[in-house]
């Protein structure tokens, strides 16, 4: 079928649609608000907004050149479900929420979407801490960003522990500590815990901290080299080196900052590069004079939907759970900057500028934002392009159908049977997709030493929830690679025909004799695989292995040590919850409780002669 004929079929079929908006348009109020289109399984295909919602409906009806993406949405519309609002800009933040909430299929979506690390810098406390935050802002104190990564935010925590000496350590911890930790050994703290410090002293420190990320490093460069002089003059030449120490690392974090040429205070520039049809969009955030780095997004939409268009669905998707700048600066003008802008200043209770760079320092910027996203989408248009020749390798290797776009990976782990996981990860048509993948603490007793049981309770936990709850959870794979050999195909493929699901094809990888890489051996449908040493394919394969191993064995590890903690402290009565946070504060480690000595139990608060005994003698019997 030619794509004219496709077309003509699609649009003959959106008559249905185009009815049910007729029937119910006398019902609908003249209001703001915002609509859904609904499919016959009550899934949401569409979210919009409207100044008036019959007018903007009524579009649908009586407009006869829809393009292709709207007409294929109304012929599978089958219910409409309206909310009204007080005004537009309400009905803007709704539209974004629900967008971001259900992900409707004909909607321009922003994937990959996360909160960003803040630096955290607590004002009610009396030692206050320093440390990177995530999520709603509950606690009193200043906070700092966003920083584009989590990397960024720990090494500008880290150059303020250089600066300024301040706790990173938990309250928890601080509480507990009897003799300073390592940090203040290689003076990255003043250690507050054991009184190293003033507390007026700590305070003013802290003020230099804030003062400091909020772009007035020159100002306290210049009071740290008069203390200096001072200190040289008074023959305090400790101290002096010191504060010699804190310059040195001040001017280290100043000659890495990037040169902020537009001289942004505090603003994010956002710009947008289209091709092939698909778009990169990229944010720089520009806070306390400084640029706080950059990421890319790559937005879901129809190949043909306009820059513009996709840059507008972007931001009031991107602010719908962020703090937003007195400044956002973008590549090209967007049809509602203006609603946009009034939405957004209503939301943060204060005026937001949505400007368009058109000439000076800003569009330095900008143009330069935008090289960033034409490389990024280059980048993940070449990769893309070469994952999509990977899968088609992989089905013609295993006579499979040429439709491959998601790979589920399944592996095991475990040390003679004890803190059994199974671990899934997943591999798209971008990569490795970290949000789909999962962990599973073995739950029956008698799979914990048998692999075979163990793959048939991971697949059976994981498909078993997919069949019962289709909508609800991770969409089905393409294709599924177990680690492990004949035996571990045979299982798998048993228990994934007994749930019904016959028609995902799988294959099992197993390490040749000598375990070495390249001597693998593949199973599918009762047949054996091979590749040659150097075939691209197994490379592939054996990259998904790898990254399924390297999962099981972290998430093994984690389960590992937390078992660890519990079971040497745990077993031994009398240790309740407070002793052990007192023994771990004060050595470290539950094992290095195990090898202290009964005088260095005894040292620590809260743990009396014969409970110290009681413990020493629990691992000296």
């Amino acid at each position: 079928m030619g794509y004219k004929s496709q077309k003509k079929e699609v649009m003959i079929s959106s008559e249905i649609g185009k009815e049910i908006i007729k029937k119910e348009l006398p019902l609908i109020p003249k209001l703001p608000g915002v609509y859904k289109m609904l499919s016959d399984k009550d899934q949401i295909l569409y979210v919009g907004k409207a100044k008036n919602l019959p007018n903007r409906l009524k579009s649908y009806v009586s407009e006869k050149n829809h393009i292709i993406r709207t007409e294929r949405m109304l012929s599978q519309t089958r219910k409409i479900e309206i909310t009204t609002t007080s005004n537009e800009s309400e009905a803007l933040l709704l539209e974004a929420n629900l967008i971001k909430k259900h992900k409707p299929k004909f909607n321009i979506l922003l994937r990959d979407d996360k909160s960003f690390p803040f630096i955290f810098i607590g004002n009610k406390d009396k030692w206050s801490q320093i440390k990177r935050h995530r999520g709603k802002k509950t606690k009193e104190g200043f906070y700092f960003g966003p920083f584009a990564s989590a990397g960024s935010a720990n090494w500008t925590i880290k150059m303020i522990q250089k600066i300024f000496h301040l706790r990173v350590c938990d309250d928890t911890v601080f509480k507990n500590r009897e003799r300073p930790c390592i940090l203040y050994q290689i003076k990255r703290c003043s250690g507050p815990c054991v009184g190293y410090i003033d507390e007026n002293e700590y305070k003013k420190t802290v003020e230099d901290a804030i003062e400091f990320v909020s772009g007035k490093s020159r100002k306290i460069q210049k009071n740290l080299s008069n203390q200096m002089e001072k200190a040289s003059e008074n023959l305090d030449f400790e101290k002096a080196g010191i504060l010699r120490d804190r310059i040195k690392s001040l001017n280290i974090i100043q000659s890495s900052q990037r040169i902020n040429e537009a001289n942004l205070i505090e603003a994010d520039v956002i710009a947008g590069y289209k091709e092939s049809g698909k778009t990169c969009i990229q944010v720089f955030f520009y806070r306390s004079k400084q640029n706080w780095g950059n990421q890319a997004f790559f937005p879901k939409h129809d190949p043909d939907e306009k820059l513009n268009n996709i840059i507008n669905s972007f931001i009031t998707q991107f602010y719908e759970n962020k703090s937003v700048p007195k400044s956002v600066i973008l590549s090209e003008d967007i049809k509602e900057r203006l609603l946009i802008e009034k939405a957004l200043s209503k939301k943060e209770n204060k005026q937001i500028n949505i400007s368009i760079a058109k000439k000076g320092s800003k569009l330095k910027v900008i143009n330069q934002a935008i090289k960033n996203a034409k490389d990024s989408l280059n980048r993940k248009i070449y990769e893309s392009q070469n994952n999509r020749e990977l899968f088609d390798k992989v089905a013609e290797k295993f006579n499979l159908e040429p439709n491959i776009n998601l790979i589920e990976v399944y592996d095991n782990s475990h040390i003679q049977g004890s803190n059994s996981v199974g671990a899934l990860i997943t591999y798209g048509d971008e990569g490795f997709i970290k949000k789909r993948y999962r962990k599973f603490n073995i739950k029956i007793e008698k799979n914990e030493q048998d692999d075979y049981g163990m793959m048939k309770e991971v697949l059976n936990r994981r498909f078993k929830r997919a069949v019962e709850e289709k909508s609800n959870y991770l969409s089905f794979p393409d294709l599924v690679l177990v680690d492990g050999g004949k035996g571990q195909y045979s299982v798998a493929r048993e228990t994934m025909n007994e749930l019904g699901l016959h028609d995902i094809p799988m294959i099992a990888i197993a390490k040749g004799k000598m375990r070495n890489s390249g001597n693998e051996t593949f199973f599918h449908n009762g047949k054996e695989f091979k590749f040659s040493r150097n075939d691209p394919t197994l490379f592939f394969l054996q990259r998904l292995r790898d990254e399924s191993h390297r999962f099981a064995i972290s998430a093994h590890r984690a389960k590992r040590k937390k078992g660890i903690s519990k079971s040497l402290l745990d077993q031994i009565d009398g240790i309740g919850s407070v002793r052990k946070r007192a023994l771990l504060n004060h050595f470290g480690s539950a094992r290095a409780v195990e090898s202290a000595s009964l005088d260095e139990i005894k040292s620590v608060n809260g743990v009396e002669e014969i409970v110290a005994k009681k413990i020493y003698n629990y691992f000296h019997e």
